[in-house]
């Protein structure tokens, strides 16, 4: 097999867990080198270290080799084998940052995946579990991946710097992926959310909701937003507090918005009533910017997912409308072509004439056909 050879500088390393995602699906060993050469501190930093060690858990056979400055990385990925696995994630990203690929490799498992994750449950850099499992988990079922071992639990939270969170995932595996035709987002009807606070008193997830509430009750009734107060060993090692917001339309579409609290002893302290305020303000502008300007089925969290499950789908067209292209997910694309030698096509729909607005993009692809070989068929 060809190996993918790529050069990373500083920027670039965003994107090394892409590459490793689609070298373990692909089955093309990838060579990684310069990775950060030119920085003060040269090399991997822990939690891509952390997340190599979580892909040779959930692989069988996988080779990896670091030159001794960590500035050179080769992968030969091995087969996805899954199974009960425990991984200890560094506390310097949230365990988002590990459960995103493990969202994109776990239906393609030997054996269903069942996993145990432990680290940062929620933090202000990666999407948190909370808003991954309201938007990713619907979209995966989407593409007919969904059963009663389909699951994903936090167990105890844990806020950086400290960490101590745990999380449980379980997902079926799946021999092959249905085509989607994701084309009308639909229009809101109502909003779900999460108020958290571990490690403070219990008051702070009330004034979370109720200055939440107070802005969103003046476009839509059908608000319902959960507490979440976790104590003692449940509760991680650091206090915070934070609030994830989702939005839902008539079609389907998950819209979302999130805001966590400094981590202690960084940053201003901030209230629970202007994390509430902003956090709201953050789904509305969300929604108009995703709804009203641009009209997408996905927001800008999964758009990478849904384009990778397209890509692995049957031999069959898939279409999705989305909202402008963020800079990962036009890497990503890149990507794709490079490891799997496909391309999407790519039209612009102006918005109507009551909607001023930039350009909705729809993504259409044809899929490779890619079939789990490791399922036994009962």
């Amino acid at each position: 097999m060809a190996t993918q050879a790529h050069s990373l500088s500083y920027a670039g390393c965003n994107f090394l867990r892409q590459r490793l995602v689609l070298s373990t699906l692909s089955g093309r060993p990838v060579k990684i080198r310069k990775i950060r050469a030119r920085d003060d501190n040269p090399g991997l930093r822990d939690f891509e270290a952390s997340f190599i060690r979580l892909l040779d858990k959930i692989t069988n056979g996988s080779r990896i080799e670091i030159n001794q400055t960590g500035t050179t990385l080769y992968y030969q990925p091995g087969l996805l084998y899954g199974g009960s696995v425990e991984h200890d994630c560094s506390v310097l990203r949230s365990i988002g940052y590990y459960l995103e690929s493990l969202l994109c490799l776990a239906p393609f498992m030997k054996h269903p995946l069942r996993i145990v994750l432990r680290g940062v449950t929620n933090d202000q850099t990666d999407p948190s579990v909370d808003v991954l499992k309201a938007t990713a988990l619907p979209l995966l079922k989407q593409f007919g991946i969904d059963g009663e071992s389909f699951e994903l639990k936090i167990v105890r939270r844990g806020m950086p710097p400290g960490g101590g969170g745990e999380v449980f995932f379980s997902c079926p595996v799946r021999k092959v992926l249905k085509p989607i035709q994701l084309t009308d987002p639909g229009k809101i009807k109502r909003i779900r959310g999460m108020a958290y606070s571990v490690r403070v008193s219990p008051q702070m997830a009330n004034r979370i909701v109720d200055s939440a509430r107070s802005i969103l009750n003046k476009f839509i009734p059908d608000i319902y937003i959960y507490t979440d107060h976790m104590k003692g060993v449940n509760s991680g090692k650091s206090p915070g507090f934070g609030l994830s917001l989702v939005a839902e339309t008539t079609n389907g579409t998950f819209l979302s918005a999130e805001l966590a609290s400094n981590p202690q002893g960084q940053g201003t302290a901030v209230l629970p009533e202007d994390v509430g305020r902003n956090c709201a303000r953050l789904l509305l502008e969300e929604i108009y910017r995703y709804l009203c300007l641009q009209g997408g089925c996905v927001d800008s969290t999964n758009q990478s997912l849904a384009l990778l499950l397209m890509t692995l789908g049957q031999q069959d067209v898939s279409k999705v409308l989305l909202g402008p292209l963020s800079p990962y997910t036009i890497e990503f694309l890149r990507h794709l072509k490079s490891f799997f030698q496909i391309m999407f096509k790519i039209e612009t729909r102006p918005c109507g004439e009551e909607l001023k607005g930039g350009d909705k993009v729809l993504m259409t692809c044809v899929g490779i056909g890619f079939s789990n070989l490791s399922k036994t068929l009962k």
